[in-house]
């Protein structure tokens, strides 16, 4: 059987965001698929890898490998660099490029940026995971209180109001005034533009008044350890997307109804679930997975906090780059580089 060498891309964040803006409940779909085809077993997932550095112990870059089956029909690898320290220097602080390898001749065919991608696909989990929590509880919070205010926070709320949800009020609460303010009019910008009703917009000075006065809480920190210890906060059974994973003790982890993207893989790298398993010593306290929800397995109940906590799959920055690539290959956009691979004879 004859193979051929597919011609190498690199694709743009500028590209990146003209094939994704707008598209929030495609990407979503998207997402959705690739959870069920990662359920089902048409995935490869393997454990993420950290490179750290003893001289810069807040700082992190991040190999996730995936090869996703299906629709999607690719490998690849997402290298995902977080040094926190860039925000007071004026730039953000994650970046991250992807290749997509074809699944035949396992040739890379693209490379992308992907700190908007990896925006994208967190932010589409988080709402799909809202949208089906919700939708099982029986009714869709009017209050959202926003836990740190970055890149994260912003596409979060841009998916949750694309995908549906509409609130009355918004809080906001960052360890700086200065960020928190900033996400404020954000918000505020965005519901101008928007042109529907307004929310009220807030923001709190302490994470208890955030916490208590929302019905869907996001945590979008950079926290390496839980700071949010007192289960008595959540008495009024909110819905808590814990996107950043490490910010809840496990004493409220223990307290809630807890559901995760992928088992294994949330439990490790001392993740507030990983912490609550070393705690009471078993898995018992997560009833499953987003897959068991959108199967109807498992059902969040109305009566307890529900904590969602995603570790972020491989296989979900997968499926969303595969999707910009067809975006920018259908609109005949793709930049090619000419002889990228050069040496293709065998004997010269």
């Amino acid at each position: 059987m004859n193979k051929t060498v597919p011609p190498f891309s690199v694709i743009s964040g500028a590209q990146v965001q003209q094939a994704l803006g707008g598209r929030e409940n495609e990407v979503i779909d998207a997402v959705a698929a690739a959870y069920r085809l990662h359920g089902r077993g048409e995935t490869v997932n393997p454990d993420s890898y950290f490179l750290r550095f003893p001289d810069r112990p807040s700082s992190r870059i991040i190999a996730l490998p995936a090869s996703v089956k299906g629709d999607v029909g690719v490998h690849g690898i997402k290298w995902i660099s977080s040094f926190p320290e860039n925000v007071a220097a004026g730039i953000p602080r994650a970046s991250a490029v992807l290749i997509l390898n074809d699944a035949e001749t396992g040739y890379p065919f693209a490379c992308l940026e992907s700190s908007i991608i990896s925006a994208a696909r967190t932010a589409a989990s988080a709402a799909l995971a809202a949208r089906t929590f919700s939708e099982q509880r029986g009714t869709r919070p009017r209050r959202v209180g926003f836990f740190g205010v970055g890149l994260i926070a912003r596409y979060l709320h841009t998916y949750l109001a694309r995908g549906g949800f509409a609130f009355d009020e918004i809080g906001v609460h960052d360890l700086s005034a200065e960020h928190a303010d900033g996400f404020k009019g954000y918000l505020e910008r965005s519901q101008e533009e928007a042109g529907g009703p307004a929310s009220r917009v807030t923001v709190y000075d302490k994470a208890e008044e955030l916490i208590t006065s929302s019905d869907l809480v996001v945590f979008a920190t950079v926290a390496g350890e839980p700071h949010v210890t007192d289960p008595a906060w959540f008495a009024h059974n909110p819905l808590v997307l814990h996107v950043s994973l490490r910010d809840l003790s496990p004493e409220i982890v223990l307290d809630s109804w807890n559901a995760v993207d992928d088992i294994e893989h949330c439990m490790k790298a001392n993740t507030s679930p990983h912490l609550a398993e070393q705690r009471v010593g078993h898995r018992d306290f997560v009833a499953g997975t987003l897959f068991d929800a959108l199967e109807g397995r498992i059902s969040a109940p109305a009566d307890r906090p529900v904590v969602f906590s995603p570790f972020g799959l491989g296989v979900l920055d997968m499926a969303v780059a595969k999707y910009v690539y067809d975006q920018v290959a259908e609109a005949d956009q793709l930049h090619t580089v000419p002889d990228f691979f050069h040496e293709l004879k065998r004997y010269g």
